[in-house]
């Protein structure tokens, strides 16, 4: 019998911890990226594979080995391209770039995309203006992206004088920010 209300109790107890959790999740605001909700408490990486519009990117990250690193703890804001960016690039582009022979590439466009620091719209917008309508951003890979203002929108020009545009903004991470984008900067 004292065993029977014991296991009833840590039931109970399992319980009310796990609504507790579920109830944390829930009660955080949330972004829906790709179908899925991007919860702040997740890390970049937790999030991404939850979307259905980033599957490209989250095979590229692990081909360039580059998930652990974006687990860590940062911060980081990532420029995120969606699937349809990555359909843009030519034919067979992304096939060749997640061959381990081609590792240091696909590494170098992808931590092209990344940004040292915790930078959402607000302050992205605030350097832009500092900069007189544009600002320059040293990115992980080491290369430039130049932002701008296009309207209320975001906008990014990379290397090769490419554009991209941010599409949702302001996607809160554990460890940094997500700003998805229409199209792959190439340093």
């Amino acid at each position: 019998m004292k065993r029977v209300k014991l296991l009833a109790i840590v039931f109970i107890a399992s319980l009310v911890s796990n609504a507790g959790i579920s109830q944390g999740i829930q009660s955080e605001k949330t972004v829906q990226v790709g179908g899925a909700p991007m919860y702040p408490s997740k890390n970049i990486v937790e999030n991404a594979v939850n979307s259905k519009d980033h599957t490209t990117l989250v095979a590229a990250v692990k081909a360039a080995g580059l998930v652990e690193t974006l687990e860590g703890t940062g911060p980081f804001t990532v420029f995120a391209p969606t699937n349809a960016a990555f359909d843009k690039l030519p034919a067979g582009t992304v096939e060749t770039l997640v061959k381990p022979e081609n590792k240091a590439m696909l590494t170098s466009i992808l931590t092209y995309h990344v940004v040292p620091g915790r930078l959402d719209s607000k302050a992205l917008a605030s350097l832009i203006k500092q900069g007189n309508g544009k600002a320059e951003l040293t990115t992980v890979q080491g290369s430039k992206l130049t932002a701008s203002m296009k309207g209320n929108h975001i906008e990014l020009m990379d290397d090769k004088g490419g554009m991209s545009m941010v599409t949702i903004k302001d996607v809160y991470q554990s460890n940094g920010v997500i700003h998805v984008i229409d199209t792959v900067v190439m340093p």
